[in-house]
């Protein structure tokens, strides 16, 4: 009836609040990823299509963010090169798909997902830097530190943490106020301490006992997928409800650790970036074997909840499921 990461049951892993849990990331995209997914559980969608138009959209918003030339040039070259260096968009499409499910249109919601994608940024540039994870790979090409130095790359994370909010502020129109505040308090506390950056907080500190792994891996990962739909629901005019079924459909997907198993399977130049870096993961805690069923029962668990909504409204987030789970880049 339950399944356990350590000595947490699933089911009250989904209910406990960001600074309990744990989750997983997944970053490229490859829609090879739906040939794997076993055809029970494929939607009649074109996720592919889907994806390019969201992805192009995205990409579109987000050059216009940053635009080159502004004063000074030099720190919004640096910050359009890793906000802008490939990437499958996942948390944006995530955010903007949530909002169209609960009735919101993309127009509306995409200062967020954009945001979402600059604060995704700043952690990936954190990451590489040498006291980190030392990676010198980022999407293919390499990670910023190496083509701007360190310490440009710790003031392009500023900036770009303090654009994301200046974008929610200023370009969110349309909605109340109240709720962009919230959205934004959203945000903060899925990279904040009691959040992402918690996580990584620990991990650097760690002891390697395996209690602290589970806790790591609690805090790092998920609060960011949970926040981008919780985000979309919410400028999308979602009811309290709709919302909470999808921050627990956001709390299983985030735990989906395909891109685990990817880290300890694969080449650095099939995942473009520098694989085997040592975090802790749910291979690492459970084994492989054992990390694909997790991963598989996950699946199914999000799609279920989804049940609820309009069947064709919802497609996306299902085929999303889907490929995050089956995916192999």
């Amino acid at each position: 009836m339950f399944t356990f990461v350590g000595k947490l049951p699933i089911p009250l892993l989904l209910l406990m609040p960001i600074q309990n849990r744990s989750f997983s990331c997944f970053r490229s995209v490859s829609v090879s990823a739906m040939d794997r997914t076993p055809e029970t559980e494929r939607p009649n969608f074109n996720f592919e299509a889907y994806m390019r138009e969201k992805m192009n959209s995205v990409n579109r918003a987000l050059e216009r963010a940053v635009p080159l030339r502004e004063q000074p040039v030099g720190i919004h070259k640096a910050m359009r090169y890793s906000l802008l260096n490939g990437g499958n968009r996942i948390r944006p499409v995530l955010c903007i798909a949530a909002c169209e499910l609960v009735g919101g249109q993309e127009s509306t919601v995409m200062p967020v997902a954009c945001a979402v994608e600059m604060i995704q940024t700043i952690y990936l540039m954190q990451d590489d830097l040498p006291c980190m994870d030392n990676s010198l790979l980022r999407r293919g090409k390499p990670s910023s530190h190496v083509v701007f130095g360190e310490n440009v790359t710790a003031l392009d994370g500023g900036a770009l943490w303090a654009l994301a909010f200046e974008h929610i502020a200023k370009k969110t129109v349309g909605i109340p106020p109240s709720t962009v505040a919230s959205v934004i308090a959203e945000l903060a506390r899925a990279f904040g301490s009691q959040g992402l950056t918690g996580g990584r907080f620990l991990e650097a500190t760690s002891m390697g006992s395996s209690d602290s792994d589970e806790v790591i891996y609690l805090k790092k990962y998920a609060p960011m997928i949970e926040a981008s739909v919780v985000m979309g629901s919410m400028i999308g005019g979602g009811s309290s409800e709709q919302t909470e079924i999808l921050r627990k459909f956001a709390r299983c997907v985030a735990l989906v650790i395909d891109d685990d198993l990817i880290d300890v399977t694969k080449s650095s130049q099939l995942m473009g970036k520098t694989a085997g870096n040592g975090k802790v993961t749910f291979p690492k805690l459970m084994g492989i074997e054992k990390s694909w069923e997790f991963a598989k029962k996950l699946n199914k668990e999000a799609q279920d909840m989804l049940s609820v909504f309009d069947k064709e409204k919802a497609a996306p987030l299902i085929a999303m499921v889907s490929y995050v789970t089956y995916r192999e880049n």
